[in-house]
């Protein structure tokens, strides 16, 4: 133990003899509190995000009672804190547009109240980055508990995996080769349980992330939401975290450059949604961390994809990757790629955290002489059409999109692409770039998931099922195909992208790394000098405050007053 009761920052609320202090004391005490609560222990917020309209989160109500349980066998005293639910399925325009401001959330929170350590509970899409995001800036002794994925899906004997089985069933009902009953038969079946999708999509890969970053229990975020071993962990979190605060161990001891790079090394090996760029330059950013996309890159190309699991995998499911043996496997299996001396809130190194475990089925998790693909997920793209970079996620889209050059057909908005891929007579052949933009931090606004550009009908109806598309957009982590993400800067601020003209010939290289097109600097210049920004998309409230600080999609999407060198750090609350 380092820290003494009189230490502990609830002291101050709590702890003098004096007016103020009284006045805690009692209205604690007029919530069924007494003295034996507080005294002498840490006070533990538990950070929820459950609401009716998270189904990701629907059983983290039910879960505070175990973390609460936990901190109360470990002598401390747990309040429960409800922030923003990130609900991806329901939040309009995208849950991106909320991401800071529930991090804004999460940090004031826990700065203007008697908080001395922390239980972060999300995992649906944005609530990991928001809360994790928050708490560092913070600096407080947390740990993160994971929300897990649901069951896998079933329909007529077919195992379904959330978003990518919607993706390709979608294709069939408009290509004509499936009818509304499969339709609905899917619908019904592909959402069984409470948790996050259990394919390898956003959540599950930034649930990992947390875990490689070394920030939940060993295996956490791997278990199935409705497994018994789930609430058993919860137990397990509210223990932790009290001898955290005691041990004083907060998070600039794990979030370092080398847990960023572990982070990164094992959400390459999972073959991760190309979210996780965004929010894991975020995080580090937040951790004071200088990471970029040629970092991401650099290690994409060192580390193989070696989790079997869709969309990159061809078969199975979270549920799977558990029973095989769930992160702490496959970061024993590719261990040599990873800093094992890297802290992990439990106290102990990530090394000697995966030492015993064991992988119980190398078809899930391969061994990096087997891979599912030769490098990581992700790659990043330069050219003159992406100076900042892009993304796309090569083991998930047909090989032979990997080197294309192809004419571009241009639109400006979603309603506008949804009239190209809705016509079935629209002039267009597989080698043509469907091209949306406007769809970046600005121009989306948010930067919604609307790269996942649904195939068009003039092509499903010729058998076809997969075409370059290109985006200032991101894509749903269960989505799959050439789909080319995240253009920087965006065209909505005047980025290459918004010059691009349909029968521009666009030329995409993998292997090397570029993307490009085919026109002459000039000819960018002169279109440049007569582009005209767009109209705002806010004039008042959140949305305005968003426009005029989010930062582009290689640095992160921050807010740029958020960064941990924007200026001085926020001192304590005064209490008088």
């Amino acid at each position: 133990m380092t820290k003494r009761p009189e230490d502990l920052r609830s002291a101050r609320w709590f702890a003098p003899d004096d007016l103020r202090s009284m006045g805690h004391r009692s209205r604690a005490m007029q919530m069924g509190l007494d003295g034996a609560d507080w005294q002498g222990k840490p006070v533990i917020a538990m950070i929820n995000t459950w609401s009716d309209l998270s189904p990701c989160h629907h059983h983290l109500r039910d879960r505070t009672d175990f973390v609460r349980k936990g901190v109360y066998q470990s002598g401390g005293m747990p309040v429960e804190m409800p922030v923003h639910s990130f609900s991806e399925q329901f939040l309009k325009p995208t849950s991106m547009l909320y991401r800071n401001m529930g991090a804004m959330e999460v940090e004031e929170t826990l700065r203007s109240h008697p908080i001395d350590g922390v239980v972060l509970m999300g995992g649906c899409d944005k609530s990991t980055p928001a809360l994790i995001m928050g708490a560092l800036s913070m600096g407080l002794p947390f740990l993160f508990m994971p929300a897990g994925a649901m069951l896998r899906g079933n329909y007529a004997g077919r195992k379904l995996g959330s978003g990518t089985d919607v993706w390709k069933y979608w294709d069939e009902r408009r290509a004509g080769t499936i009818g509304k009953e499969e339709w609905d038969g899917v619908q019904g079946g592909i959402a069984r349980s409470y948790g996050t999708c259990m394919t390898m999509g956003t959540a599950s890969t930034m649930m990992s992330i947390a875990e490689a970053f070394g920030l939940t229990l060993p295996g956490a975020s791997s278990i199935p939401a409705p497994d018994a071993a789930h609430k058993r962990m919860a137990a397990a979190c509210g223990r932790r975290i009290v001898d955290m605060v005691w041990e004083d161990l907060t998070p600039d001891r794990i979030v370092t450059g080398a847990s960023t790079a572990n982070a990164t090394a094992v959400a390459m090996a999972t073959g991760c949604s190309t979210n996780a760029i965004i929010h894991l330059i975020a995080m580090a950013r937040r951790a004071g961390v200088k990471w970029g996309l040629d970092d991401l890159d650099r290690i994409g190309h060192e580390v193989p994809v070696i989790a079997n699991i869709r969309p990159s995998g061809t078969e199975y499911l979270m549920e799977d990757f558990y029973y095989a043996g769930g992160l702490p496997a496959l970061m024993r299996e590719m261990s040599e790629k990873l800093d094992l001396s890297a802290l992990t809130v439990n106290g102990k190194t990530l090394g000697e955290n995966i030492a015993a475990a064991e992988n119980h089925n190398c078809d899930v998790i391969r061994p990096l002489t087997n891979p599912v693909y030769h490098e990581g997920s992700l790659a990043v793209l330069r050219g003159n059409l992406a100076p900042d970079g892009a993304v796309i996620k090569p083991a998930a889209c047909d090989p032979r999109f990997h080197r294309h050059k192809g004419p571009a057909i241009v639109a400006d908005s979603y309603p506008e692409l949804k009239q190209i891929i809705n016509d079935p007579d629209y002039p267009m052949s597989p080698d043509h770039v469907l091209v949306l933009r406007n769809a970046g931090p600005q121009g989306g606004p948010g930067m919604p998931e609307w790269g996942m550009i649904p195939m068009p009908q003039a092509l499903l109806k010729d058998g076809h099922r997969d075409m370059v598309r290109l985006s200032d957009a991101r894509m749903s982590g269960t989505s799959y195909g050439a789909c080319i993400l995240h253009v920087a800067p965006e065209a909505f601020i005047g980025g290459p992208l918004a010059l691009i003209e349909t029968g521009d010939i666009i030329e995409l290289d993998v292997p090397n790394r570029t993307l490009r097109v085919d026109l002459e600097d000039e000819v960018l210049a002169a279109r440049k000098a007569k582009w005209s920004p767009p109209e705002p998309r806010y004039e008042r409230g959140y949305g305005h405050m968003y426009s005029r600080h989010v930062e582009q999609a290689d640095k992160g999407c921050d807010f740029d007053f958020l960064r941990t060198d924007f200026g001085k750090p926020v001192a304590e609350p005064d209490i008088f």
